[in-house]
C-alpha cells in the first residue's frame, strides 16, 4: 500500500471517502471522482495505485464479497442480488459465477456445509 506522499496517490481520506461512497450509493465512478476534486481520469488512476485495482473493479469485488456475506443467511438469492447493487438475480448470478467459479446457490450449500454447527 503506498503511502500519502507516493505521487499520484490518493490520501487515505479522499481513498476512504472514495470506497463509503462506492459502497453505499450508486454514484457513477465520475461523481465518485468529483466528489474528490479530481476528473475521472485522475481518480482512476489514483485509485489504482493505492489499491492495485481500478475502482469498477474494486466496488465489483467488494459487492461480491458483501454478496458472500449474505449468502450466508436466509436471504433469498434475488434480494442479495438487489441488495448488492446488480440489476437483477440473472446479472448477479452470471457475474458471480464467472468470477467465484459457481453460481450462487452452489456457493451458498457448499458455505453452509462448511459452517459448524453449535451445540450447546
Amino acid at each position: 500500500m503506498p503511502t500519502q506522499t507516493e505521487p499520484g496517490a490518493l490520501t487515505a481520506g479522499r481513498l476512504h471517502r472514495a470506497k463509503e461512497l462506492m459502497l453505499r450509493s450508486d454514484l457513477s465512478i465520475i461523481e465518485i471522482a468529483a466528489v474528490c476534486n479530481l476528473t475521472r481520469s485522475h481518480f482512476s488512476r489514483a485509485f489504482k495505485i493505492n489499491t492495485g485495482l481500478s475502482p469498477q473493479a474494486w466496488r465489483l469485488l467488494a459487492r461480491l464479497e458483501k454478496a458472500k456475506q449474505l449468502l450466508v443467511t436466509e436471504a433469498p438469492i434475488t434480494h442479495v442480488s438487489l441488495e448488492c447493487g446488480f440489476f437483477d438475480q440473472s446479472h448477479f448470478t452470471r457475474v458471480f459465477s464467472r468470477l467465484v467459479g459457481q453460481p450462487p446457490k452452489a456457493w451458498r450449500q457448499s458455505a453452509r456445509s462448511q459452517v459448524p454447527s453449535y451445540h450447546p
